[in-house]
């Protein structure tokens, strides 16, 4: 570990303690509190197990949107979408009239924890399944000094030490690139975790995975429970060696099917070409990112751009009455209740409801690779999820409230208790 003697470190209006072993925060993507009960009343979690009465263990709420770009780069930041800018996996910009992935770092508003760390002298190092992630993760740190490493498993055998801080990772892992669609992604972020815990040694780490399994199957399942039995095994690893880590998840995961197993769909900009006129309003659905395989662009969160003339409080009402939409709120309600950028969300933002999703036309979904019953996330009922620590912490067993993105304060906190 490094040894500079720092007292705190301040990012984001929050101060962070030096840690004095390695501070980890895994994020399990799409992780559904019931995936680790039922794995663990499976007999397959036994680290976990342990941990949760031997540490600390909560539920904690994720930000809304509840997706993966938001939440990740809320985790990163310690703050809400509102601060960092980061509202959804892809947006429209209004100036250009384009819809845009939200992947570019560009769009980053606020600095990471990482390289506030690494400014004051930390090793540091992420891990990221997606490479959508690992540019908007790294932002900042520089990779010349030999203190930063970040990369992606999907393109882990392109990396370099002038882009990544490591030449070829797959080759360094000894592990071939996996298929992007497939559990043995998130498996190579966690070899690669623990291989980094014994050689590089970082004060900071940041693992996160892909929620490829969770879209496809429910907590309790084979499959479901093969993925965090796999998981186990890392994390027993990474406690051995004596590292502070919080296990959390960007969100949950809930069934979005009829009885029949077809997906069960409002399609929002369908409803609002026959009110208003073809293509007068333009639906965004931020779930949206290059990888929509496993859920076809169908969440839980939906926003919407309405012509100028348009009678918003009547289209919200409408709205309202639709089955299996929750919630419609104004872009300035939606802004305050969620902590979102207002420059970034439309006039309109809907929420659906438990077992519903939202998606823009319905021939633009193309659902034929879809070979499970769809499962996806995005809205209020997708926003819990776990918060489990492996040390004892006090202060943080009587929080009032949590949230996902309190990962890294609670994993320094707890990485800078005394050794021993």
């Amino acid at each position: 570990m490094n040894q500079i003697s720092k007292i705190t470190v301040s990012v984001n209006r929050r101060s962070y303690p030096w840690p004095q072993v390695a501070a980890i925060a895994i994020c399990l993507d799409g992780c559904e509190p019931d995936y680790l009960d039922a794995a663990i009343d499976a007999g397959l979690m036994p680290t976990l197990k342990r941990i949760r009465k031997s540490g600390t263990e909560r539920t904690a709420l994720s930000v809304i949107p509840s997706f993966t770009n938001p939440n990740n780069l809320s985790i990163a930041t310690g703050r809400p979408p509102a601060i960092h800018g980061i509202c959804g996996n892809y947006l429209y910009e209004p100036q250009t009239g384009k819809e845009v992935m939200m992947n570019d770092p560009r769009f980053l508003r606020a600095p990471t924890i990482f390289k506030a760390f690494y400014d004051a002298g930390a090793k540091v190092a992420v891990v990221t399944a997606k490479d959508k992630l690992r540019a908007l993760l790294g932002k900042g740190l520089s990779f010349s000094e030999g203190r930063a490493i970040c990369f992606s498993s999907e393109k882990s055998d392109q990396t370099t030490k002038q882009e990544n801080g490591l030449d070829n990772a797959s080759s360094w892992l000894g592990r071939p690139v996996p298929e992007v669609y497939s559990a043995d992604l998130s498996e190579f972020v966690f070899a690669a975790g623990v291989k980094l815990l014994k050689e590089f040694r970082p004060d900071i780490m940041y693992l996160t995975t892909t929620d490829y399994v969770q879209h496809k199957y429910a907590p309790g399942v084979p499959e479901a429970n093969a993925f965090y039995e796999m998981f186990d095994k890392y994390l027993a690893e990474l406690d051995a060696m004596g590292a502070a880590v919080v296990v959390t998840a960007d969100h949950g995961m809930k069934p979005k099917h009829k009885a029949d197993g077809t997906p069960d769909v409002v399609y929002v900009q369908d409803l609002l070409d026959e009110w208003l006129g073809k293509d007068k309003a333009r639906v965004i659905l931020p779930i949206t990112d290059p990888y929509v395989v496993h859920h076809g662009a169908l969440g839980s969160f939906a926003t919407a751009y309405l012509p100028e003339d348009a009678d918003r409080e009547d289209i919200m009402a409408r709205l309202s009455e639709i089955e299996g939409i929750d919630l419609v709120l104004s872009r300035p309600e939606a802004c305050v209740r969620f902590e979102l950028p207002d420059d970034r969300i439309g006039d309109v933002v809907m929420i659906s409801s438990e077992n519903k999703t939202l998606g823009t036309s319905e021939h633009r979904h193309d659902l034929a690779a879809l070979n499970e019953p769809l499962r996806s996330h995005g809205g209020l009922t997708e926003q819990r999820v776990p918060f489990i620590v492996n040390r004892k912490l006090p202060e943080l067993q009587s929080a009032a409230s949590l949230r996902n993105f309190d990962a890294f304060y609670y994993a320094v906190v707890a990485a800078a208790q005394p050794v021993g």
